[in-house]
Parts: C-alpha cells; sequence; structure tokens
C-alpha cells in the first residue's frame, strides 16, 4: 500500500526559505500526478501545487513565483521549495496525489502526517 512520509518543515522568519521532501512508496511513483496541499489552523485543507509525472506543474496563484515543486522520480520523492516565506504560509504540508487527494488502490482517505511550517513575523 501507499505510504507518504512528509519531512523538511520548521520555523523560519519571514522572507526565509524552507524545503519540503515527501517520500513516496508501495506504488510506482512515476504514473502519479502529485501535489503538496497545506492547511492551517481552522481553514480547509488546499492545494498548493501539482507536478505531473514527466514534471509539468501547476501553482495556485498565491504560491506563483515564491514556490517551486519537483520530483526525482528516481529517489520516488516530490519537493517543495519556498522561498520568501509570509506567517500566512504558517500550515501543516501534506503531499499527496492530484487530483482525489487520498484516494490510492486499497486505501481510503489517506493522508501522511504532514510537516509543519511555522513562519514567525
Amino acid at each position: 500500500q501507499v505510504q507518504l512520509v512528509e519531512s523538511g518543515g520548521g520555523l523560519v522568519q519571514a522572507g526565509g526559505s524552507l524545503r519540503l521532501s515527501c517520500l513516496f512508496s508501495g506504488s510506482i511513483f512515476k504514473i502519479w500526478t502529485m501535489g503538496w496541499y497545506r492547511q492551517a489552523p481552522g481553514k480547509q485543507r488546499e492545494l498548493v501545487a501539482s507536478i505531473t509525472g514527466s514534471g509539468s506543474t501547476n501553482y495556485a496563484d498565491s504560491m506563483k513565483g515564491r514556490f517551486t515543486i519537483s520530483r526525482d522520480n528516481a529517489k520516488n520523492t516530490v519537493y517543495l521549495q519556498m522561498n520568501s516565506l509570509r506567517p500566512e504560509d504558517t500550515a501543516v504540508y501534506y503531499c499527496n496525489r492530484y487530483p482525489d487527494p487520498g484516494s490510492w488502490p486499497g486505501l481510503r482517505d489517506y493522508w501522511g502526517r504532514g510537516t509543519q511550517v511555522t513562519v514567525s513575523s
């Protein structure tokens, strides 16, 4: 079964940078379009960016120019480089498939534990 392990979060000052990683296992990684999502306290989870198996990317408008999603299919890993961080970027960040996050073969509504990003002003 698919497993997702996010890492790389932490506490950073506004204007700083972080690089998140998500290690994927349990299926053939390169066939899945992957996304990074985030959920801030009291808010719904939202899509940050997505990347196809061949590397085509899309971003939410507020992340364009600041965040970069990438993947290494040989390492079964998807990354999110976050620059010019703002306090409003504070959230738990998750990776998952895109679209239909959580809907993996044999699983229903599966999410990893996520990684906390906190941006101080």
